[in-house]
């Protein structure tokens, strides 16, 4: 496999050129600190399977050049590699097939090159196995099947993970929002723990633990690992904006600010 780095910032290229080098997955590496030295290259013939590009560079940002890669090689596999959760969406818009938040480390991005390669290759696994719908009633299903949670504030934790779009959240932003007015007192941490441990639990029994995501004390899920109508809305898809009917969400009172702006957006 062949693949090029994009970061503005020489450290932390050098350092993902060397975890890339490091993995039997690599043939070749590549690296660029300049998105336009990096396009210039590829538009006289060079061609890499995996692009590895930093969102947040100036002149041209990760997204552009992205877009601008797509345009030449509409094969090649783009992965993200940001500090900022917030490009989630906006990566899954452009048909990202891989997003990791730096620091990066060896395993993660083994992990995410093997799911993206797979993607772009035409594995067992394409992009809309895991569906969410989120227009309505809240629903995840793989292949078709609709994923049962043996206790529904598992169920309800990963909407609002959702609803988060790819941002991490604190235990403690979670019991805020789940239990609205209860006290966060060591049984109530105790009990979030449970939560939390079942609903890791639902996602493994479906194959589909991949989606969810704990680090340093943050937990998310990955937008970029599932086919969701609120994602694909966000994204400017014709077909998920037609679909809104006016209610996402359906029981759960958090989720009505994400309602009134997506209601908003429709409207616009």
């Amino acid at each position: 496999m062949r693949i090029m780095c994009v970061d503005d910032e020489e450290l932390i290229l050098r350092m993902t050129v060397s975890l890339c080098e490091d993995l039997p997955q690599t043939d070749d590496v590549v690296g660029f600190t300049d998105p336009r030295e990096a396009l210039e290259w590829l538009e006289d013939g060079q061609s890499v399977d995996l692009a590895l590009l930093d969102i947040d560079m100036p002149d041209m940002d990760g997204l552009t050049l992205a877009t601008k890669i797509k345009e030449i090689w509409p094969d090649t596999a783009i992965i993200f590699l940001t500090g900022y959760s917030e490009f989630a969406v906006q990566a899954f818009a452009i048909h990202a097939d891989g997003y990791l938040l730096k620091p990066i480390d060896r395993q993660s991005l083994s992990d995410e090159m093997d799911w993206a390669m797979g993607l772009g290759r035409g594995s067992s696994s394409p992009r809309g196995r895991i569906q969410v719908r989120t227009f309505g009633n809240f629903e995840i299903s793989v292949e078709g099947q609709i994923v049962a949670f043996t206790r529904a504030k598992a169920k309800e934790l990963l909407a609002y993970l959702i609803d988060r779009q790819g941002s991490g959240v604190t235990r403690a932003e979670i019991f805020a929002t789940l239990w609205e007015e209860g006290e966060y007192d060591r049984a109530m941490q105790k009990q979030l723990d449970v939560i939390i441990r079942s609903l890791r639990a639902s996602l493994e029994e479906y194959g589909i633990e991949e989606i969810f995501e704990m680090n340093r004390g943050l937990i998310r899920i990955c937008p970029e690992k599932v086919d969701c109508d609120l994602y694909r809305f966000l994204g400017g898809d014709m077909n998920a904006v037609n679909s809104f009917r006016g209610e996402y969400m359906n029981g759960y009172s958090w989720a009505e600010f994400t309602e009134g702006y997506i209601s908003s957006t429709k409207e616009a």
